[in-house]
């Protein structure tokens, strides 16, 4: 088990930051905005709490910031608290849940839940311009996650082709790039 408290903080903090002139901004996920981002965020959440407790459920995460609550800056850091209290109780990584219409062991669903948290800060915060770090623990969990993802399975609903990155590179430039993300990506 670790504690996905430290990322969900993370995040939150970064969500916090968001002005209402970056909601159109674009992101390292080339199909969204950052208040498409901030919607699947929100919908992420919620999935991954209901995953910890049992209760799939389906279509949350939807990247579409037409769905962007109003008051995302106070309920989104409110939902990634929750997510991160889910994941706390034991009874969460045992046996087998439901997340994105996936069923998979409750070990591995918190395994995705947080890899989606760091990427998706790391996403955040290089399009808002806000400093991101990750817990070393942390990230060398995301690490073990993404690189268990083998090149047939990187079609985009999870990753997109890895990027090569140097294998000397600090571990968040490797991950970033495991993820089809480009570690050197900018708004530019």
């Amino acid at each position: 088990m670790f504690d996905l408290t430290p990322a969900a903080d993370q995040l939150a903090g970064l969500v916090r930051g968001v002005t209402d002139g970056a909601l159109k901004a674009p992101t390292p996920c080339p199909d969204y905005t950052v208040g498409d981002l901030l919607d699947h965020v929100n919908g992420l959440s919620v999935a991954f709490t209901m995953a910890a407790s049992k209760t799939p459920l389906e279509g949350a995460a939807s990247g579409d910031s037409a769905r962007l609550p109003l008051d995302f800056r106070e309920s989104m850091p409110a939902r990634l608290d929750e997510l991160a209290a889910a994941w706390r109780s034991p009874s969460a990584w045992e046996g087998m849940t439901r997340a994105g219409g996936v069923d998979l062991p409750g070990e591995v669903a918190a395994a995705v839940a947080l890899d989606e948290v760091v990427l998706h800060g790391w996403d955040l915060a290089q399009a808002t311009g806000q400093p991101f770090s990750v817990d070393p623990e942390l990230l060398q969990v995301v690490h073990g996650f993404v690189s268990s993802i083998g090149p047939d399975d990187r079609d985009g609903s999870l990753f997109g082709a890895a990027v090569e990155v140097d294998s000397n590179a600090p571990l968040l430039d490797r991950v970033l790039g495991l993820s089809g993300r480009d570690p050197a990506w900018s708004i530019g």
